[in-house]
């Protein structure tokens, strides 16, 4: 294991602390310092930027992430047993760790950070694609982050990078990749972790579309979770719930209404938003 500054091993802290990963809160831990240095430099140049980390845990992630040079970490952790921990981080990294206790889908990044922002975490696998629909979802675009590198279940992780027509594909994927350009960097084993889950992870990377297809989000956000939400039916019928009308709607968006939702790429979807909306 790599040594990268002069604290204890991660190991030695979760026994110092007792901190045993609780299932409650989606923890597993990862221990290896080569996978979380590995993760902190997929996110780039970390030297002018302010990082968010979600659940840091023991703090692997954030030691490598200061390692690796971040001008400042400001760390969302739910977990008071964690905290401990962290300061001891905190307190070696003078002055670049900030560690906020809350619950992060209650807070708002851009209150506690000062831009320009990355977002890399392991995040907990209980919230995980619900943060990133957070992110992806802001009003304002180009949004407040630069960049997120985020580790997922494997699964999660396909379903953001699918192409249509694949088993993947759905909701996730179209609004993921209508705003980013999206890439899974590389997996993870269970074995990486402490306690091991039982499923492999990915890190997966996305960057913001300077300039997406013009579309109002909202209805992007209702088109694609009816289509999928019945996603073995026709458009015809899937969408029929927003409009009576929906055969003549899907017609106006340059579709056939027999289709189904996993063959339509995201300039479809785009094409249904502005037609229902």
């Amino acid at each position: 294991m790599a040594q990268i500054d002069d604290l204890p091993p991660l190991r030695e802290v979760i026994r110092a602390h007792n901190l045993d990963a609780r299932k409650a809160l989606g923890q597993n831990f990862l221990l290896d310092l080569n996978l979380t240095s590995r993760i902190a430099r997929s996110a780039g140049d970390l030297s002018n930027v302010t990082v968010l980390e979600v659940g840091p845990g023991p703090g692997g992630l954030t030691r490598a992430l200061l390692a690796a040079g971040a001008r400042k970490v400001v760390a969302i952790e739910k977990d008071q047993r964690c905290l401990p921990a962290l300061e001891e981080i905190s307190s070696y990294y003078a002055g670049r760790l900030d560690v906020i206790e809350a619950d992060a889908l209650t807070i708002d990044p851009r209150e506690i950070t000062e831009g320009p922002i990355k977002i890399v975490a392991n995040l907990p696998y209980n919230v995980g694609t619900q943060l990133l629909l957070n992110w992806l979802t802001v009003e304002d675009w180009p949004p407040y982050w630069e960049s997120l590198t985020l580790m997922f279940q494997k699964e999660v992780g396909q379903r953001i990078v699918a192409d249509p027509k694949s088993k993947a594909y759905g909701r996730l994927g179209v609004l993921a990749n209508w705003r980013c350009y999206t890439d899974i960097l590389f997996d993870l084993s269970p074995k990486a972790f402490t306690p091991p889950p039982k499923v492999t992870s990915a890190v997966v990377q996305l960057y913001p579309r300077e300039a997406p297809l013009p579309c109002p989000l909202k209805a992007l956000e209702t088109v694609t979770a009816a289509a999928f939400g019945q996603r073995r039916k026709m458009l015809r019928a899937s969408l029929k719930a927003l409009q009576p009308d929906a055969g003549a709607r899907i017609e106006a968006a340059g579709l056939k209404p027999t289709a189904r939702a996993e063959e339509i790429d995201v300039a479809g979807f785009v094409a249904l938003a502005h037609a229902f909306s």
